[in-house]
């Protein structure tokens, strides 16, 4: 099968196009063809760090945790998919599990649903890694109708499914972005955009909360932003962060009494537990979709399989409004 490898890491290693045995699916895999994969910030991190990062694949290394495709075998103990199915998944791209930027991967099937039925395949690659993460986050801080929510980062991959899904749920929702493209895109789902650039926190929170601030906020950008994150916060509130990997006073959540809630939606993948509970998400993200409540973004430009090193430069170039696909 066609692939496109890395045999170096570091920020100006570049993929190479190499001919690899087609894989075969081990007990409770499928070998899913694929047909399109996303790039989330993860592959990036994991192409310049290498292994600085303990969950980086050895080299020569396939990346490419999403895609979408059609199974074409099923292995051993593996019920409720057949030969043909279209599946969408995040099944792959570190530690020893091969990654979506082949012609093939074997996924483990807890890993996987149904497709999308009203989505190509190129956007419901879109949709795994990102969906999960907002799934899993506005669930842990309990979301409901209601609420008065924030999405730091609102256009971003996490944040416009975060945005959409918080509105499912009822809550009233507010997010960040900056320029008129992410504005746009933020209040195209009935969020209140918010221009991070040219509006102060307390600014924002006198004028979407009456000064009491934010039941619950989803922050994408993480870091030093989480700082402004307590800040919009409403005493007892629900803080989630999808990026912590900083040394942070925590002073001001004390005196707030606020949750912080710290998702990494790669553990199962990882550490091979409970790994059902993301096909479960991905099955109740797929009739979201098809019942009109989600849809994924994605940027305009499009790229071939063996045009990856490009797709990665456009996620890191900040000028990607979506998520970058890549087709297979």
């Amino acid at each position: 099968m066609k692939a496109m490898t890395l045999n170096d890491y570091g920020t100006e290693a570049s993929f190479q196009e190499a001919d690899m045995p087609r894989p075969q699916p081990a007990s409770g895999q499928v070998l899913v063809r694929v047909k399109a994969t996303s790039v989330n910030t993860i592959d990036t991190m994991i192409k310049a760090m290498g292994k600085d990062l303990p969950l980086s694949p050895d080299l020569p290394a396939v990346l490419g945790m999403d895609f979408a495709g059609i199974i074409k075998e099923v292995g051993e103990g593996v019920t409720g998919y057949a030969v043909g199915d279209e599946v969408y998944g995040c099944a792959g791209g570190l530690a020893s599990l091969q990654g979506a930027l082949a012609e093939f991967i074997p996924a483990d099937a807890r890993l996987i649903a149904p497709k999308p039925k009203t989505l190509s395949m190129r956007e419901a690659a879109a949709l795994p890694l990102v969906g999960i993460t907002a799934w899993e986050g506005l669930e842990r801080a309990g979301v409901g109708a209601g609420q008065k929510v924030l999405v730091q980062g609102g256009a971003g991959g996490v944040g416009h499914l975060a945005v959409q899904l918080a509105r499912h749920l009822g809550a009233e929702v507010s997010a960040t972005g900056t320029g008129d493209s992410q504005l746009s895109v933020i209040e195209g789902y009935e969020a209140r955009p918010i221009d991070f650039m040219a509006e102060k926190i307390e600014d924002y929170v006198a004028a979407h909360t009456g000064g009491t601030g934010f039941d619950a906020i989803f922050d994408t950008v993480g870091g030093a932003n989480l700082t402004n994150s307590f800040a919009a916060a409403a005493l007892n509130a629900h803080v989630v962060t999808t990026v912590a990997l900083s040394e942070i006073d925590l002073s001001p959540a004390h005196f707030k009494g606020l949750s912080l809630h710290i998702v990494f939606m790669l553990l199962p993948m990882l550490h091979d537990v409970r790994r059902e509970v993301h096909g479960e998400i991905l099955a109740k993200l797929s009739k979201l979709v098809d019942a009109g409540a989600v849809k994924p973004l994605l940027d305009e430009q499009t790229f071939a399989l063996t045009q990856v090193g490009e797709a990665y430069a456009r996620l890191q170039s900040g000028q990607a409004i979506g998520k970058v696909v890549v087709e297979v």
